[in-house]
C-alpha cells in the first residue's frame, strides 16, 4: 500500500491560491483531471497526481480537524527551497533528524495545511 494523493477542498478563490502555492513553492505542475461536478485541479510530481483540489462552499477553516497534523513530501535541493519560500515571504520552521540525516522544512499552504518537505543527506 502507498499514499496515492491527498484532496484540499475550499472556495474557489482560496483554491486558486492553493494552486499557485503548490506550483510556485513545491514544484507540482497542474495536469488533467476527470470531468467531475466540481471544478478544481490536479497538481502533478512527474507523472503522479499528488494533490487534488476541488471547490467546496460547504468545507471551512476550522483550527483543526480531527486528528490529522500535516502531509510530508520528499525532495531535493534544500536551498534553493528555502531561497524560494523566503523570497514568497513564506513562513517556516525547521528541524534535523541525525538518525535518518534528515532537514525537515515546515511550511502552511494559504488553506492552513501544514506541510514537512524532507531533504535526506541535506543540511542548513
Amino acid at each position: 500500500m502507498q499514499l496515492h494523493h491527498i484532496n484540499i477542498q475550499a472556495p474557489s478563490a482560496l483554491l486558486d491560491a492553493e494552486k499557485r502555492f503548490f506550483i510556485d513553492i513545491l514544484g507540482l505542475t497542474e495536469g488533467p483531471r476527470p470531468a467531475f461536478t466540481s471544478p478544481g485541479y490536479w497538481l502533478y510530481a512527474g507523472d503522479h497526481p499528488i494533490v487534488h483540489l476541488s471547490v467546496s462552499e460547504q468545507h471551512s477553516a476550522s483550527e483543526r480537524q480531527g486528528y490529522f497534523d500535516h502531509v510530508a513530501f520528499q525532495t531535493t535541493g534544500l536551498q534553493s527551497f528555502v531561497q524560494r519560500i523566503e523570497s514568497a515571504g513564506v513562513d517556516y520552521s525547521t528541524s534535523y533528524i541525525d538518525a535518518t540525516a534528515t532537514t525537515q522544512i515546515f511550511i502552511h499552504s494559504p488553506t492552513g495545511t501544514k506541510i514537512e518537505v524532507s531533504f535526506v543527506d541535506e543540511a542548513l
